[in-house]
């Protein structure tokens, strides 16, 4: 890995993705007594950061793959963000998704071009399912995090808060599948200077934590989280980038995620989603750790589900 090769992937996804904006609060500064840089992935296309790795393991495929389409099996973002990476290069997505995924995001997928194929919601039917729509149709796989090109793309985010903000002490995003950490630790090693990359993970999903501890992929037996984007487990590509490039995880409660989402409402006056506010409720947790202290948060996305606000 080398930092041309971040610098190749961020300079092709240009056209693809907004560069999104960097902003800052007074009052949650002074709340955290630190300075805080919000990277927000929240007001990129499709409303989240998963529209970069989406876009780039498309664009890394060869133009005869590209004709016969992409598969994934996702019930949230994903599927969107490869629904629309893959319109906007003019290819063909085939999106599994349970048949208990909100109506909202399949609405959504469908607005994008995906064309969805339902299934029950276990992982062996998903990924059953997806195998099935591979065999038929010659469409190439795409994980939603544990695909290189992906956590190449996902690291784009925190590449462009470096650029704006070099002299960061830390960036700290949400853990879940591991595309996001391990893409930002690696921007963070070639980008950062003297910088710390930080997970945030709920407590009631913290198998991420636990890798971390015990060195091997751990998994949770029941994620009861508002965080829902974080409930899905590491894998093998990702958690070796993780378990070298990652300073630490800091997990956090039910009601310590909440009251950070709605401080993030309340005060930035942003519309964010609960996952998004775990990275936040981390630095309140650690206030000492992080005092005066540079900052840099990623929002990772917007994608709320209004008929069931968490507050």
């Amino acid at each position: 890995m080398t930092k041309l090769k971040l610098e190749n992937v961020q300079q092709k996804l240009q056209p693809y993705i907004h560069r999104t904006p960097v902003m800052k609060s007074r009052l949650l500064n002074e709340i955290t007594g630190a300075e805080l840089w919000f990277k927000c992935e929240n007001f990129q296309r499709m409303g989240a950061f998963k529209m970069r790795g989406a876009a780039n393991a498309i664009m890394s495929l060869s133009e005869e793959k590209r004709k016969k389409g992409v598969v994934t099996h996702s019930s949230g973002n994903f599927a969107q963000a490869l629904s629309l990476a893959a319109k906007s290069l003019d290819v063909p997505a085939y999106i599994v998704m349970p048949n208990n995924a909100p109506e909202v995001k399949k609405a959504a997928v469908r607005t994008y071009g995906g064309q969805i194929t339902e299934c029950p919601s276990t992982l062996k039917d998903r990924e059953e399912t997806a195998s099935k729509i591979e065999k038929s149709t010659g469409a190439t796989f795409i994980h939603p995090s544990n695909d290189l090109e992906v956590i190449l793309g996902q690291g784009t985010a925190a590449i462009e808060l470096l650029q704006d903000h070099p002299d960061l002490d830390y960036v700290i995003t949400p853990v879940g599948g591991g595309g996001l950490i391990a893409g930002s630790a690696l921007a963070v090693k070639y980008f950062g200077n003297s910088c710390k990359c930080i997970g945030a993970e709920p407590m009631e999903a913290d198998d991420a934590w636990r890798s971390m501890q015990s060195g091997k992929i751990e998994t949770n037996e029941t994620a009861n989280t508002i965080a829902d984007g974080l409930k899905t487990n590491l894998g093998d590509i990702n958690f070796p980038i993780i378990l070298e490039n990652v300073d630490k995880i800091i997990r956090v409660s039910e009601d310590e995620i909440k009251s950070a989402l709605r401080l993030i409402w309340e005060r930035m006056k942003i519309i964010v989603e609960p996952s998004s506010a775990v990275a936040l409720s981390a630095i309140i947790r650690e206030k000492e750790n992080f005092k005066n202290k540079k900052v840099g948060i990623i929002i990772s996305g917007g994608n709320v589900d209004l008929q069931r606000l968490e507050f």
